[in-house]
């Protein structure tokens, strides 16, 4: 290791001594031109009271040159990746070395003038252009070896978008020991830039040359560099770019442009999420922040996708305390590591407790007294609790009783359930368990001075058990991708949207109301399908087959967000509406709950048919009854 070093010492010496003779023989070169420049390079011509002082000051003008230009850092720059300040650095170094020699030539001068005034601008002229030369031709030959070597890349490139983000990003794919791909063209909507270059590289045209150009360069992958672009805009390029079978990638967003961080790092894959076609839903921070601000804030089902996103932006609106309760460790334990990492003047308090254990529920309220719950601990999976129906009833209803009523009675100011369209009509236990949660909050807001709310919203992408996450794997395993049925539809959102929207709700929250997200258009899931294979960069049904595999049990071709008897009331946010509370036998109600409760104590599997007196409008297939078993 040392011998290297002594090596690259010496390499380095050996460096500066070559720049330094170079630099002394560029001063003589351009004292001496600059005084021939003066009379047609015809030396004889020259009057020796003009030559003499150059002659006399010229050591001194190179020791001079020589100070400066260290002073400058001319001789410890990387040259290899020279820039702007590089180049002002050495314009303003030359020019110090002009105006040292003109004082020293008026201190050797013989006649009034040392010599004529146009030798000033021409010495500058030809240092300037000397020392540029040096410093900047090693990056000139350097970026033509890499030009060259690009051309052996194996990966064709379109660069979608002519601005600042793909110059940055031509200009490091080209430059480049590393990379393996080769730039073949641009696209840009705008008309002034076609026919124009980028490092190199022309701009072809606009978006209706996509497609074209991708055949007629050979393209295998398509960046999209338009970081200042509407979703809307966005979405639109990339249904073009679909029919391409090119792998697709982009820029995550305007602030990498915006803080300098633009590179091939952050190039992300496109995802589905980018087709959906908007703009990213905002909410009203302040009146989060209001309302969280300063607070104890408890969260059960900390470690989940919806759970966990909610602690993450929580944590930022700084509340007093953020208590997290999860029964899986290793999920909440990575979401404590990060929480501590991002957030390390947080007072951040992680538990390991099951929602269905009274005495621990009933512990936890009474130690650290939090004045807003966020409910989203429960069993999601539908086809999962097809199979374990009282498992969901215990979970889920009993869960989310326990839950509240431990909140009622320490006196929790506000109880934000997270529930979920299959809440409306129900097909599945997971459904009806949800929709009973719904009837169990509304009824203790009536009794208790906690403000209880739910928030019921569709599915969102990328959480655990979605579609998403599935498709990906089947596709990188060579496919084939299931899907239950050609036409089935889900309504679909982002974690962090539904996350922010859920808070807002809560602010909104005067107690009783089931607030309802807008999920905008539903979507296909086959389409989704599709557009993750095209995406990939594969061709569907040739490289990657779909196949149907038929609904699973309790599963229902579409969602609704609504009950028809609900109606539908609109807040501050149009993407937040309150449906109308229903009206319920309370003491029936709760009876029937005893009753659900001993059948699942009893672990009696044929629950339905009493799910479906206290959810009328669940309804299940007779091929799902099971036998009763103790």
């Amino acid at each position: 290791m040392e011998k290297a070093k002594k090596i690259f010492n010496v390499k380095l010496f050996y460096r500066r001594i070559c720049l330094i003779l170079y630099d002394v023989i560029s001063v003589v070169l351009a004292s001496y031109i600059a005084i021939l420049w003066r009379y047609d390079f015809h030396l004889d011509l020259i009057p020796k009271h003009f030559m003499r002082p150059i002659e006399r000051m010229l050591p001194l003008n190179i020791l001079a040159t020589l100070v400066i230009f260290y002073a400058m850092r001319l001789y410890s720059s990387l040259w290899a990746f020279a820039g702007e300040t590089e180049l002002q650095n050495i314009v303003v170094a030359c020019t110090l070395s002009t105006l040292a020699d003109g004082i020293g030539l008026q201190f050797f001068k013989i006649t009034a003038q040392a010599v004529p005034r146009s030798y000033y601008p021409a010495y500058l002229a030809v240092l300037v252009v000397c020392i540029f030369a040096s410093r900047f031709s090693y990056r000139f030959f350097r970026s033509l070896k890499h030009k060259q070597q690009n051309k052996k890349n194996k990966i064709s490139v379109m660069v979608i978008g002519a601005g600042e983000a793909a110059n940055v990003i031509i200009k490091e794919i080209v430059n480049s020991n590393f990379s393996t791909m080769v730039i073949k063209c641009i696209i840009d909507d705008d008309k002034g830039k076609w026919g124009r270059y980028i490092q190199g590289i022309k701009v072809v045209g606009g978006r209706e040359k996509i497609v074209e150009c991708a055949d007629v360069y050979d393209v295998d992958e398509i960046i999209v560099a338009m970081p200042s672009a509407s979703r809307l805009e966005i979405r639109n390029i990339l249904e073009i770019c679909k029919d391409t079978n090119c792998k697709l990638r982009s820029l995550p967003g305007m602030y990498q442009l915006v803080n300098g961080e633009v590179n091939i790092s952050k190039l992300r894959d496109v995802e589905v999420e980018d087709l959906l076609g908007r703009d990213p839903i905002t909410v009203d921070m302040d009146s989060i922040l209001g309302y969280v601000q300063g607070k104890v804030v408890l969260v059960t089902g900390g470690g989940g996708s919806i759970g966990s996103e909610l602690c993450r932006q929580i944590a930022t609106h700084r509340p007093r305390q953020l208590v997290i309760v999860d029964i899986y460790e290793n999920s909440v334990y990575d979401v404590q590591q990060e929480l501590k990492s991002n957030f390390p003047e947080l007072d951040l308090v992680v538990l390991i407790a099951s929602v269905r254990n009274t005495n621990r529920m009933n512990y936890i309220f009474s130690k650290y007294k939090p004045d807003i719950v966020y409910h989203a601990a429960a069993h999601k999976h539908v086809p999962l609790m097809e199979d374990s129906p009282t498992e969901a009833i215990k979970n889920n209803v009993f869960g989310t009783f326990k839950t509240a009523q431990a909140a009622a009675m320490s006196g929790v100011r506000r109880f934000v359930m997270i529930s979920t369209d299959k809440a409306v009509n129900p097909t599945n236990i997971m459904g009806a368990s949800k929709r009973i949660c719904e009837m169990i909050i509304q009824t203790f807001d009536k009794h208790y001075e906690t403000e209880f709310v739910a928030v019921r919203f569709g599915n969102v992408l990328g959480s655990n058990g979605s579609v998403i996450p599935l498709f990906r794997k089947q596709i990188a395993a060579g496919g084939p991708v299931t899907v239950t049925h050609p036409d089935i539809i889900r309504y679909f959102m982002t974690i962090p949207e539904a996350v922010s929207l859920v808070l807002q709700a809560g602010a909104y929250a005067k107690g009783g109301e089931i607030f309802v997200l807008d999920m905008g258009e539903p979507v296909k899931i086959l389409t989704l399908a599709e557009n993750l294979i095209k995406l990939s960069g594969f061709r569907v049904g040739e490289d990657i087959k779909i196949e149907f595999t038929g609904l699973r049990p309790g599963e229902k071709l579409y969602e609704e967000l609504l009950m028809d008897e609900e109606g539908m009331k609109e807040t501050a946010n149009r993407m937040i509406h309150i449906g109308k509370p229903i009206e319920l036998d309370e003491h029936e109600f709760f009876a029937q709950l005893k009753e659900l409760k001993d059948e699942c104590q009893i672990e009696n599997s044929d629950i339905r048919p009493l799910i479906q007196k206290i959810v009328p409008t669940y309804h299940y297939e007779e091929g799902q009854k099971m036998e009763k078993s103790h």
